[in-house]
C-alpha cells in the first residue's frame, strides 16, 4: 500500500491537500474531498481553503457528524505573520521572529479556546530565560487580541491577567574612564557613531540612520524606528553652536575633504553607510583591544568593566549625564519621566551631606 502523503497525514480519511505556489511568491493551499462521481470515477470535490471549513463540508459528504469548529493556533500564527508582522519595524520582525518559534513549539497544535491563564502561567514558569519570556507572552497577547478582531476566538484573552517575570533593568554605567578606554581603541567611523549616539541620546539603530537632509533650519530631524516618535535636536541655541551642532559640522567638513558624498553621516573613510553589523564588528574589536591594554597595565577592575560596556549604554551614559530629567526624557524620546528614571538613569541623584 503506497504510504500516505505527509501533508494529508491529519487530515480525515479521503481528505486532500493540494498546495501551488503562486506567481506573487505566496503559497495557496486548497482541500478537497476524494470521492466519486454519479458513474463511479474518481473525483476531487472541492473544500475550499478554510481547513475548519473542509472539516465540515467533508463530513456532510461523509455523512456525518459536524465536527466541533476548532481553531488551531497553527494557522493563526501563520495569518499573524503574514498579515500584521510585515507592518512592524525591522528590530520588531526579527523579534517577534525568534518569540514566535519559541511560542510555535508550545501552542501550534493547541486549540486557541483551549489556551487558559493557567496554561499561559505554566509557559512562563517553564521559561528559563525569564525577561525573553515576559515578552513572548506579550506577543501571544496580540496574537489573541487580533484573532479576536478576524472572528476567530470570542473568549477574554487569557493572557491579560497574568502576572509576568519580575524584570531588573540594566544598571551599567560608562564612566569616562570606560568610554576613553574604547574611544581610543576605535577607527574614526566608530569613534563618529559614538559621538552621534551620546550626543543625540538615541538608540544604536537611530544614530546610524541621519543623513544630511535631516538637517534643517538648525535642527537634526530624527524619526525613532521605535514607536516612531519624532524629534528636532538643537544644533544652535541662543545663537551658539551645541555639542551635536559643533561633532555635525566637524564631520560634514572632514567628509568635505575626503570628498565624500553620500548623504549619510556616519560612514566610513570611503563613504560606505555604516551597518549594524560593521559597527558591532568595529566595536567588538575596538572594546577587547581596550580592556587588553588595561589588563596589561595591572588595572583588572577597569578592563572587567570595559568587556561589560556595550553600545546600547552610551544612550542611558546620555540620559544619565543630563543634569535635567526633564531634558533627558524629551531627547530619548520617551512619553514619561519615569521611564527614563527607572531604566535609563544609572548613577544616583547628586546631594549634599547633613552637614
Amino acid at each position: 500500500m503506497r504510504p500516505k502523503d505527509p501533508a494529508n497525514r491529519n487530515l480525515p480519511p479521503r481528505m486532500i491537500a493540494r498546495t501551488r505556489l503562486l506567481k506573487s511568491g505566496k503559497t495557496w493551499t486548497g482541500y478537497y474531498y476524494n470521492g466519486r462521481d454519479e458513474h463511479g470515477k474518481r473525483r476531487e470535490i472541492p473544500l475550499g481553503t478554510d481547513l475548519d471549513e473542509a472539516r465540515i463540508e467533508w463530513a456532510r459528504l461523509e455523512r456525518k457528524n459536524v465536527p466541533n469548529l476548532q481553531r488551531l493556533m497553527g494557522p493563526i500564527f501563520d495569518r499573524y505573520e503574514r498579515e500584521i508582522i510585515p507592518g512592524k519595524s525591522h528590530r520588531t520582525q526579527k523579534d517577534n521572529a525568534g518569540e514566535l518559534k519559541n511560542l510555535r513549539a508550545a501552542f501550534d497544535n493547541a486549540p486557541i479556546d483551549a489556551i487558559t491563564p493557567h496554561v499561559i502561567a505554566q509557559y512562563r514558569d517553564a521559561r528559563s530565560a525569564k525577561t525573553r519570556g515576559n515578552r513572548e507572552i506579550a506577543l501571544l497577547s496580540h496574537v489573541f487580541n487580533i484573532a479576536r478582531e478576524w472572528g476567530l476566538t470570542d473568549k477574554e484573552n487569557p493572557c491579560a491577567r497574568v502576572r509576568r517575570n519580575k524584570e531588573k533593568p540594566r544598571d551599567y554605567y560608562a564612566g569616562n574612564d570606560v568610554w576613553t578606554a574604547v574611544y581610543k581603541e576605535a577607527c574614526q567611523e566608530l569613534r563618529d557613531a559614538m559621538d552621534m549616539a551620546y550626543l543625540s541620546g538615541q538608540r544604536p539603530a537611530d544614530c546610524l540612520k541621519p543623513t544630511t537632509g535631516d538637517i534643517s533650519d538648525d535642527y537634526l530631524h530624527v524619526a525613532q524606528g521605535k514607536g516612531g516618535k519624532r524629534l528636532r535636536i538643537r544644533l544652535r541655541e541662543h545663537g551658539e553652536l551645541t555639542g551635536l551642532g559643533a561633532f555635525i559640522e566637524t564631520l560634514l567638513e572632514r567628509r568635505r575633504m575626503a570628498g565624500i558624498r553620500t548623504s549619510t553621516l556616519i560612514t566610513n573613510a570611503t563613504g560606505l553607510r555604516m551597518s549594524g553589523r560593521m559597527m558591532r564588528n568595529r566595536w567588538d574589536e575596538a572594546r577587547a583591544k581596550a580592556a587588553v591594554e588595561a589588563d596589561l597595565a595591572g588595572d583588572t577592575a577597569l578592563a572587567i568593566r570595559i568587556r561589560q560596556f556595550q553600545f546600547r549604554d552610551i544612550r542611558p551614559k546620555a540620559a544619565t549625564e543630563i543634569d535635567d530629567i526633564s531634558d533627558a526624557s524629551k531627547l530619548l524620546g520617551h512619553s514619561t519621566e519615569e521611564m527614563t528614571k527607572r531604566v535609563y538613569r544609572r548613577i544616583g541623584e547628586v546631594v549634599s551631606p547633613t552637614k
